[in-house]
């Protein structure tokens, strides 16, 4: 095998982002405001280093409710009851990439440590994907106290995984954020571009000029399978 640990980020990279931006159109043309004010707070957070030292939650709460002119109570209460829990019903309707579940199994089988981490809450998630049952461990780095691409998230899951970051093989969708974050740490990065697929259509590459960042891109969940493997 190439790599005895890989991990894996989940949302846009496990399945496609399309498929729950869609069910959320209601959502987000209702609550336009707090998801401006949800994007300038991680934009803060990410350069002042997020919650580290104290509540991550409590912190993003604070930088909304400074936008929003709402106390740091009433936004925490609105963003679990609308944003993290509110939005997990969706992933029950949401179709993973094609070859997702293939590809984890064949890692499993050959005895390839799997992790999974993410920004946002994920196990509601992958219980609703079907995908629960895969991982030897799953990371929330909000609740850490970080957002990707600091490296102290990839550091935590490479430390649960329970192998050094220059074995481990980092899953993801975005370059900014999954493969700086886990060449930071010291992992390779592997980043997949799909384009909305259509049944029964193969995926094509992206064109973005910025993905040669990344150690290895596929297009096809089978590619990463057999790179993994060797």
């Amino acid at each position: 095998m190439r790599f005895p640990a890989v991990a894996f980020d989940l949302d846009g990279t496990l399945y496609p982002n399309y498929r729950l931006n869609f069910r959320l159109i209601p959502f987000i043309i209702k609550e336009q405001r707090l998801l401006r004010a949800l994007r300038r707070a991680r934009i803060q957070l990410r350069k002042s280093g997020g919650g580290r030292g104290g509540d991550f939650y409590e912190a993003q709460a604070k930088i909304m409710g400074e936008i929003l002119g709402e106390s740091t109570e009433k936004v925490m209460e609105k963003m679990e009851r609308l944003v993290y829990r509110g939005w997990e019903d969706n992933f029950k309707k949401i179709r993973l990439f094609p070859h997702v579940k293939e590809t984890l199994d064949a890692l499993r089988k050959n005895g390839v440590t799997l992790g999974l981490l993410s920004d946002f809450p994920p196990e509601t998630k992958l219980k609703n994907l079907g995908i629960f049952e895969y991982w030897d461990t799953v990371l929330c780095s909000e609740r850490e106290g970080f957002l990707k691409p600091d490296s102290a998230a990839f550091l935590e899951i490479a430390k649960r995984m329970g192998a050094p970051p220059e074995k481990i093989l980092y899953v993801g969708n975005s370059v900014s954020y999954d493969v700086a974050g886990a060449h930071q740490a010291g992992m390779k990065a592997a980043l997949v571009r799909a384009v909305p697929f259509l049944p029964g259509r193969e995926k094509r590459p992206s064109a973005a000029p910025n993905i040669r960042k990344a150690d290895f891109i596929f297009s096809d969940y089978r590619q990463l399978r057999d790179y993994v493997l060797n």
